[in-house]
């Protein structure tokens, strides 16, 4: 057990947040909202988005090296930004880490927006691999199903490219956008779950196609206040008053990622390459090591 002075110096330590790209930014936004004096470290394995249409052991690998990665940099807690990975690794990554280094996933929030509707329906839009892992399907289970309200889930592997790329406003994406959820409008619901971290970067197309139309719902702000619940039990809230700082890295391009995250937070941030190694056991591969 930490003693009092290593245990303030530990809660000073950056909240981890992991995503498989950049999406995860909508969640840290959320979470300097919440917790402005906490310092993040954010980790966007861009080498290897989108995880959607990977295999379920390839998920599961690469979101424990990010994961060990941040662990080592001195982390005092890991947040899982990404709805892929949260499906098929929080079980086992905190197995691993027990109580000592929190893990905190996120899962989507079918909860509110069965509460919000009026006709029983609500729509889902996900990733391959968050529809394919057992998150939403329990989460399903345990709320909608009891309440009488069905789920009509949508998918498509185009969304997230399209925001890695700094294209959600594009006209290709507004095509996308309008073919996969016409079947939502048409089916009458109302309350739509944003699955992915990527999808609140498409709040104002999905607004634009479908005016007054789709009450969006995301998990941003509940995974903020989760962290912020987790880090107080156990007693690793910073106790800094004054703003704090904001690492970000890329398992991929630097130049690239700079571009685009500039883009969708709308202001300039120094961007760093995050190197180590993908267990070689299982793929051999050595990250950027160029």
């Amino acid at each position: 057990m930490l003693d009092r002075t290593q245990a303030y110096k530990h809660s000073d330590a950056p909240i981890g947040v992991f995503d498989s790209g950049v999406g995860g930014l909508s969640v840290v936004a959320e979470l300097q909202l919440l917790m402005p004096h906490e310092s993040i470290m954010y980790l966007a394995d861009t080498a290897h988005v989108p995880y959607g249409t990977r295999s379920d052991d390839e998920i599961r690998m690469l979101t424990a090296c990010a994961v060990e990665w941040l662990y080592q940099q001195g982390c005092k807690a890991v947040v899982v930004a990404c709805n892929t990975a949260s499906a098929f690794s929080l079980t086992h990554l905190r197995a691993k880490y027990g109580e000592s280094f929190p893990v905190i996933g996120l899962v989507p929030a079918v909860k509110p927006a069965v509460h919000r509707t009026q006709n029983k329906k609500i729509g889902v839009l996900a990733t391959q691999g968050t529809l394919r892992g057992t998150l939403l399907k329990d989460v399903i289970a345990e709320i909608a199903v009891p309440a009488g309200v069905e789920v009509l889930t949508v998918m498509s592997p185009a969304l997230v490219p399209f925001v890695e790329a700094g294209e959600e406003n594009s006209e290709a994406c507004y095509t996308e956008l309008k073919r996969v959820l016409t079947p939502l409008d048409d089916a009458g619901v109302t309350e739509l779950v944003l699955g992915c971290t990527h999808y609140p970067f498409l709040r104002k197309p999905i607004e634009h196609l479908f005016p007054k139309v789709f009450h969006l719902l995301d998990s941003g702000a509940a995974v903020a206040k989760q962290t912020e619940r987790v880090l107080s039990q156990r007693g690793l809230l910073t106790r800094a008053l004054d703003a704090r700082s904001f690492d970000c890295f890329v398992t991929g391009d630097v130049e690239v990622a700079q571009g685009v995250i500039t883009h969708l937070v709308d202001k300039e941030i120094n961007i760093n390459k995050a190197k180590y190694i993908i267990n070689d056991e299982l793929c051999g591969v050595l990250l950027n090591n160029q």
